[in-house]
Order: C-alpha cells, then sequence, then structure tokens
C-alpha cells in the first residue's frame, strides 16, 4: 500500500481511499515535492516542442528562448485550468498540460510555408474547436466504453515506450553518441533506484520514487561531465511572456490541419483521464471530468496560442506517474503548475532542469509509460473479454500501432492522411469505436 504522511509531525498516514480521493491535500512539505516530481516527469516533453519548431523556423537566441519560456508559463496556466477549474472547466483531477508532440508534423509544414504568425492563429483556432469538442464529448460517453478507452490508453503507453528507450540511449532525433554505454548506465541507474525507493520503502518515500530517482541520475551525471552548466549562466534572470509576438495570420489549409488534430487530441485527452481515475482511484472517468478536462485542454490551447505557445494537451506520462505513486491529489498537481509559471518567468530556474541529460529522463520515462499501458489493461480488465472484444482489440491495436511502425505502409496517401493514420493512436481509437458500434454482441461467447 502506497502511504503518505497526513499529520503536521508526521505520526499519521492517509488511507488507501484518502490517497484516491482528488481533493486530499498532503501537507506543503509532501505536496510541493511530488508536484516537483510531476513537473520533472514532463519538463523535457514540454521544452522539446518549441526547441524543435525553433529550429524550423530558423530561430535562435532570445526567440528561442522566448518560446522555451512561454511553454513553461503557459504549461502552468493550463495545468491550473485542470486542476482548479473554472466553472465548468478543468477537470480537477492531477492531470499537466504540456506542450503536445501530435502537432508536431502539423506544425512544421505551417511554420515553413506560412509561418509562426499562420501558426498561432490556427492553434488558436484549433484550442476552441476543441474545447466545443469538450462542451459535449460526455454526452457521447456511450460509444467510449471501457473497451474502447481501454484500446486508446493501452495504445498511447505502447506508442510512448519507444520514446522513452530513445531518451535513455541519448535523445530523440540526431544524437552521435546514441546508444553509449554512459546514457545506458544512467537510465539504468534511474530505474533500478526508482524500483527500489518504490518498493523497499513507505510513505512520502515511497510516493516520491521517481522524483528520488531523477535526483540521484542527474548527481551522478555531473561528475561523468554530462551536464552543461554553461546554459544555466546564459539564461536570464527574469522575463515576461508578451502576446501576439509573432503576429496573427488566418491560413486556411494550417486551420484544417489543426482541426484534424485537435480531434486526435481530445481523443488522447478523453483516455488520458481515463487512465488517471483507473490508475489512481480505480474507477471510470465520470462524463463531468471528461467534459471539463477537454474544454480545459481547448482553452489551454487557445489561450497559449495567443502568447506564443504550442498547443497544449494533457500528459500521458504523468498519467503513469499518478498509477505509479497512488496520490490522486489535484493539490499536488497545482504545487506543480505554480512552479512551471515560475520557471516561466524566470529562465534560470528551467535551465536548471533542462540540462538534465536525457538519459536521466528516459529511465524514468520507461517506468512511466509502461504505467500507462498497465492503466490500459486494467481498463479492459473491466469488460468481459469475449471472443468479439479480443477481435476488437487485435485489429485495433494490430493496424494502429503497426501503421505506426511501418510508416512506409501509407506513403502513397496525402500528407494529412499519412499523418493521422501513422500516428498510433487515431487508427487504433476509430477502429476501436467503429467495430464497438457494428460488430454483433454474444454474451455467451466469452474467452
Amino acid at each position: 500500500m502506497t502511504e503518505v504522511t497526513d499529520s503536521k509531525d508526521g505520526a499519521g498516514t492517509a488511507s488507501v481511499e484518502t490517497l484516491k480521493d482528488p481533493d486530499y491535500c498532503p501537507p506543503l512539505k509532501e505536496a510541493v515535492p511530488l508536484g516537483l516530481q510531476h513537473v520533472l516527469a514532463m519538463f523535457a516533453g514540454n521544452v522539446t516542442v518549441p526547441i524543435i519548431i525553433a529550429g524550423v523556423a530558423g530561430l535562435s537566441g532570445g526567440d528561442k528562448i522566448f518560446l522555451i519560456q512561454t511553454a513553461m508559463f503557459v504549461a502552468g496556466i493550463a495545468t491550473l485550468m485542470q486542476t482548479i477549474g473554472i466553472g465548468p472547466i478543468g477537470a480537477r483531477l492531477p492531470i499537466v498540460q504540456g506542450t503536445s508532440f501530435a502537432f508536431i508534423p502539423i506544425m512544421i509544414p505551417i511554420v515553413k510555408t506560412a509561418g509562426l504568425g499562420a501558426l498561432f492563429a490556427s492553434a488558436a483556432i484549433g484550442g476552441v474547436f476543441h474545447f466545443i469538442l469538450g462542451t459535449f464529448i460526455g454526452r457521447i460517453r456511450g460509444i467510449l466504453p471501457p473497451l474502447v478507452t481501454g484500446i486508446v490508453v493501452l495504445s498511447i503507453g505502447l506508442a510512448l515506450i519507444p520514446v522513452g528507450i530513445k531518451y535513455a540511449a541519448g535523445g530523440a532525433g540526431k544524437v552521435p553518441d546514441f546508444g553509449a554505454w554512459y546514457h545506458i548506465f544512467l537510465a539504468v541507474l534511474v530505474m533500478v533506484v526508482t524500483l527500489g525507493v518504490k518498493f523497499m520503502t513507505k510513505g512520502f518515500l515511497s510516493a516520491s520514487a521517481v522524483l528520488i530517482g531523477l535526483i540521484v541520475g542527474y548527481l551522478v551525471a555531473i561528475p561523468m561531465g554530462m551536464v552543461d552548466f554553461g546554459r544555466v549562466a546564459s539564461a536570464g534572470w527574469f522575463s515576461l511572456p508578451s502576446l501576439l509576438q509573432y503576429g496573427f495570420e488566418i491560413n486556411t489549409a494550417a486551420v484544417l490541419g489543426m482541426l484534424l488534430v485537435s480531434v486526435v487530441s481530445a481523443i488522447e485527452t478523453v483516455g488520458d483521464i481515463s487512465g488517471i481515475t483507473t490508475g489512481g482511484a480505480g474507477r471510470e472517468a465520470t462524463d463531468k471530468e471528461l467534459s471539463g478536462g477537454t474544454m480545459a485542454d481547448g482553452l489551454g490551447t487557445a489561450v497559449g496560442a495567443l502568447f506564443g505557445a504550442m498547443p497544449n494537451t494533457s500528459y500521458s506520462q504523468n498519467v503513469g506517474l499518478v498509477a505509479l505513486t497512488g496520490v490522486m491529489s489535484r493539490h499536488v498537481v497545482t504545487c506543480g503548475a505554480i512552479f512551471l509559471i515560475v520557471a516561466g518567468l524566470f529562465p534560470k530556474i528551467g535551465a536548471v532542469i533542462s540540462v538534465m541529460p536525457n538519459a536521466v529522463l528516459g529511465g524514468a520515462s520507461i517506468i512511466m509509460f509502461g504505467m500507462i499501458a498497465g492503466a490500459g489493461l486494467k481498463l479492459l480488465s473491466m469488460t468481459a473479454l469475449t471472443r468479439r472484444d479480443m477481435v476488437i482489440i487485435a485489429v485495433s491495436l494490430g493496424i494502429g500501432l503497426g501503421l505506426k511502425s511501418v510508416p512506409e505502409a501509407v506513403a502513397a496517401m496525402p500528407e494529412t492522411a499519412k499523418i493521422l493514420l501513422t500516428s498510433g493512436l487515431v487508427p487504433a481509437a476509430f477502429l476501436a469505436i467503429v467495430l464497438n458500434l457494428i460488430l454483433p454482441k454474444d454474451a455467451s461467447d466469452e474467452v
């Protein structure tokens, strides 16, 4: 049982049911480190997207720092929309928002052909569309039973695991020393420390296993010469985000692309919310949580685009972290959101984390991404798993993950179709929904 100290003198512990309560508020001495753990889990992914787009746009120096800074600031604001909420907006669950990798295939051609002004304008419009989807997504809950959401969550986890492996080997993209022994050593060290702390300790230490693993990996990497503190020294002390720095230009093709991927992001958000409630609380998400979470996703993207941030989405790695720690407190994530906002205002703070080696993050990511897949399996276990269900799982995952692994199979398709078909998530979710609706049910046909 995961326990968290729940008294000022450290004598008491929170019950399992208390830990499953999103409204549970641990003492600050525990909530702050647990919140920081969530930030560390998503930090690399959150800043990687603006770094990639900055490179495509040919930005460097102050402009590149601006995009990174804005990504952190907006991620914090969007996360507060989820954890605290605004009226019906927000799932009020431990959901961390951050820049989405799903939009990169759309953003790159937009930036190359139409510029950053078109990118942020289309992102703002896509965010509004995403928000509208959230207003009725709870009403179509009937087409998203545990069988479908389980496939979605499982496909998210399985699709992300290779990303964790790449980071563990040195990072995504072209890394000269990719797969070098020291990268693997650091990743394995983080995994061993994380698992050791998780299962050999209790209470707060057990709940902070990932954070401790990351810290140990970071400290070991310093004498190995793998941490460049020069980037920290060159970072500014204080800076405020600004509105519409790169203009606002509506481009039809860019808008259509954003709308299509917004549907993907909404499906992923439904999967993440389901994964959080299943992995952290052992229950299905409510219609209100799905609707509020999806609306917050869209609003965060729309508002963030005005500040120069890439589209936001719920972060799947943090779903795995909730499942791993067993702590469902949204207030913990609120602490993390405040740190992200501060990091966005004071670039030096973010720089300290940004120099953490990819391999250190990769070691933790492998565990968390695997936990996401585990949450998907847990959702699937809620169904009878008839032969009909097994066929739906087989076809959905087979085609969805198969096309992601072999993108050349759809090379003749139009660019937009290729992007959607090779995402892994879209075809898996689409096939799961359609097959579940059209295949006849036979309750007696259990495996």
